[in-house]
Parts: C-alpha cells; sequence; structure tokens
C-alpha cells in the first residue's frame, strides 16, 4: 500500500499521458484528411477542371417562371416584378401638306383704345348744383367730333386735395390775412374720409404735412404760417412740382391754390408750366386770390406803386398790369383743368367760397367715353361738353316759382393724348 500523496501523484501523470496520446491520434487524422483531399484533386483530369473553372465564372440561368395575363408577370408569390407590356400602337398619320395659305404668316393684333374721364359740374349763375341730371343729357365734343358716352355717374365721394399756400415775406403784412383766412376755411371744411397735404411755397415748395385725415394735423401745419424767409414767390416752380407729386395717385385729385397769382423767380416759364397744366390727368386747380381789397384800395388812392407782386416800390401802371397779369394765369389754370377761380374781397366771402368749391368738387357728374382717334400721338385734343334735353333740344332748368334759370357747365377744355413710340 502506497500512502495517499503517492497515488494521488501517480493518477495525474497517467491522465496527461492520455490527453498527450489523444492530441496526437487527432492530429494525424487531420493531416491524412488533407493529404488525401491534395491528392484527390491532382488526380482529377483537365476537362473536369475546365467545366468547374467557367461554372465558376458564368453564372447558372435561373429557370424561365411562367407567365400569364397581359402584365407578363409570374403566377406566384415568388419572382421578379410585373413589367406591363405594351401596346402595339398605331403608326403615326403623315403630316399634313401645307397649302400656299399656310405658309403666309399669321398676325394677331389688339388695339387697346384710352378712357377718357371728365368730371362735369352743372350750377346755376348763383353756384347752385343742378342734380338729377343723366347719361343721355350730356354731349361729348372731341375736336369737334361728337362721342359716344359709355360711362356715367354722379354722386358724393371723399376728396383727395393739395393745400397749396403761397407764405413769402413780399407783402407780407397785407396779404397775410388772406392767406390765414382761405387756409382755415378749407380746413374747417374738410370731412373724415378726405386726404389733404399742406404745402407752403416761396423760393421754393415746402411740405408742412403730406396726405392726411387727420385735421389737427392741417391745423398744426397752418399754424407754421407766421414769419416768411424770402421774398420770392416762385408760384409755377411749386405748381408744377405739386403736379408732378400728385400725378401719379389714382383717382380724382386737386389742387386748391392759395396765392396771389404774382411769379417772381421761377426756372420754369409760364410756356412750360401751361404745358404741364393741359398734359395731366384727373387734377383739377381751384385758385383763390389774395388781396383782392388791398389792390382796391391803393387803386382808388393812386398808390398802386407801393403794392407789387415784388414787394418793392415800383410803378404804378406796371403794378396794376403785373396783378392783372396774375388773375388771369390763374384763370387760365382753372379753366384748363375744368375748375373755377375765386377773387374774394371781404374776410367773409372765404366760407362761402370753400363752401362752393365743397360742393363743386364732391358733387358733380363723372364722364366717360372712348375716342374715336384713338391714335397715341401726343397730340393736344379740345374738348366741348353740352347739356340737352331727353329730345336734344336745348335744356331748360326752372326753380321754384317756374322761371328759367341761367346755369353753368363747367369742365376741362382739352387733355393731351398719351405718346408711344412705334
Amino acid at each position: 500500500m502506497f500512502p495517499k500523496k503517492q497515488v494521488f501523484r501517480l493518477s495525474s501523470r497517467r491522465l496527461r499521458r492520455r490527453m498527450e496520446l489523444r492530441n496526437k491520434l487527432i492530429f494525424a487524422v487531420v493531416l491524412t484528411t488533407v493529404l488525401v483531399a491534395a491528392a484527390f484533386l491532382l488526380a482529377a483530369p483537365a476537362g473536369a477542371q475546365a467545366a468547374q473553372t467557367s461554372q465558376t465564372q458564368t453564372p447558372a440561368q435561373k429557370p424561365q417562371q411562367p407567365t400569364t395575363g397581359e402584365a407578363g408577370g409570374p403566377t406566384g408569390d415568388v419572382g421578379p416584378y410585373a413589367i406591363p407590356k405594351k401596346k402595339e400602337e398605331a403608326p403615326a398619320p403623315p403630316p399634313p401638306r401645307r397649302t400656299v395659305a399656310d405658309k403666309d404668316p399669321q398676325f394677331t393684333m389688339s388695339v387697346n383704345v384710352p378712357l377718357v374721364t371728365l368730371d362735369v359740374l352743372v350750377t346755376t349763375k348763383d353756384g347752385q348744383f343742378i342734380p338729377g341730371l343723366g347719361k343721355g343729357n350730356f354731349k361729348v365734343y372731341e375736336d369737334g367730333v361728337p362721342q359716344a358716352v359709355s360711362n356715367f355717374s354722379q354722386g358724393e365721394a371723399p376728396i383727395t386735395a393739395v393745400l397749396l399756400v403761397e407764405f413769402s415775406a413780399a407783402n407780407y403784412g397785407f396779404f397775410l390775412n388772406d392767406v390765414l383766412n382761405a387756409s382755415y376755411s378749407f380746413a374747417q371744411s374738410l370731412k373724415k374720409n378726405d386726404w389733404v397735404a399742406v404745402v407752403a411755397y416761396d423760393m421754393r415748395p415746402e411740405i408742412l404735412v403730406d396726405f392726411t385725415q387727420d385735421k389737427n394735423a392741417v391745423y398744426s401745419a397752418l399754424g407754421r404760417l407766421r414769419i416768411p424767409g424770402f421774398r420770392e414767390t416762385n408760384m409755377f416752380d411749386a405748381l408744377y412740382d405739386t403736379l408732378d407729386r400728385i400725378e401719379g395717385i389714382e383717382g380724382r385729385k386737386y389742387v386748391i391754390l392759395v396765392s396771389s397769382g404774382c411769379d417772381s423767380f421761377s426756372k420754369l416759364t409760364y410756356d412750360k408750366i401751361l404745358k404741364k397744366v393741359q398734359s395731366t390727368h384727373n387734377i383739377t386747380i381751384y385758385p383763390v386770390g389774395t388781396g383782392q381789397a388791398l389792390r382796391l384800395y391803393f387803386e382808388g388812392h393812386q398808390a398802386m406803386q407801393y403794392l407789387t407782386c415784388s414787394g418793392f416800390y415800383g410803378d404804378e401802371a406796371i403794378s396794376r398790369l403785373e396783378f392783372l397779369q396774375a388773375d388771369n394765369e390763374m384763370n387760365t389754370f382753372a379753366r384748363l383743368t375744368g375748375g373755377h377761380a375765386f377773387f374774394p374781397r371781404f374776410g367773409a366771402e372765404f366760407p362761402e367760397i370753400f363752401q362752393s368749391i365743397n360742393a363743386s368738387i364732391r358733387n358733380e357728374y363723372v364722364i366717360g367715353y372712348h375716342p374715336t382717334n384713338s391714335k397715341l400721338d401726343g397730340t393736344y385734343r379740345k374738348l366741348k361738353v353740352e347739356v340737352v334735353a331727353p329730345d336734344g333740344g336745348p335744356l331748360k332748368v326752372k326753380d321754384q316759382k317756374g322761371k328759367d334759370l341761367k346755369y353753368t357747365i363747367m369742365a376741362r377744355e382739352g387733355y393731351t393724348a398719351k405718346h408711344t413710340v412705334e
């Protein structure tokens, strides 16, 4: 009997020997298998190797799936997507033969005939608006040719106006009251939806307030008319600038020109401002003269040399001629645009004047027609508007007592056609 430690030591030794023997046996089996496979490959014929090589290089073709239906897709759930087959289309017809008429070029021309609009005011001798006239009561002539009235309306509408005020040191002490009376009377006549701008001018125009519907803003602008800076009264330049600024505004516009009518130092001549007034569209000028009472006073006392357009002492005859020319110019501006010029001699006349202006610009007839002369040649066309009875005869207007009343028709004398270069 061996001791226990010796028995344990002998058992471990036997176990290691058995493991080494098993590993050697496994290695011999694997080596034998590799050698057999290599010998088999070396012994295979060349034809078989070539077939095997071609098989590896060319992919095997898949068997074709049976197809049914027009789409040509597989009947089962496995296979490629069904690609619709194109139907056999009929051959396209040959292009039609072109005739001689087809070879000629075809042109389409459209002509846009402009629409001319006129604001016409029909009032009694006292300035009362005559309502109730219709489309058939108006006849329009352009260069003597009758025109067919296509558009007609009458009503009261908000106004868009510029208050253009002369504010110069020339005759400042004499004319200031008239300027302020006229300006504040106009401001008081404004309504809620009216748009008004205030512009003062001496040597150059200055916008005191841009278009606004706030009466307080208008009053604040007029409050600045206290101490003028220059003696020049460049009315032509100021009027041209005002017309040029508002010409692009849509709708009907009005210029309330509060001025003595004098022009002392404008860059533009009277002919140029006259052409500008004639070429404007949808703008009516209402001049309000200042200093009429003082002019009458100085003329009566043979002292017109102390009242001149320039504000300096001069010759009496020249001074009187200057003011007469100024009145004539403002009358011309009003007549060409369908307005009316006022020359008040008393302060109490200003509210009545602006009531008359309000009646003129808020209650008027708007006439539209397409001119028979559709040429856009930039020529000036003279206009004439007549009011007739329904039977074509002269229209008779009677008062409440049945007496005939004389009436006045106010409309612009003409317009300048648009000019397009061919």
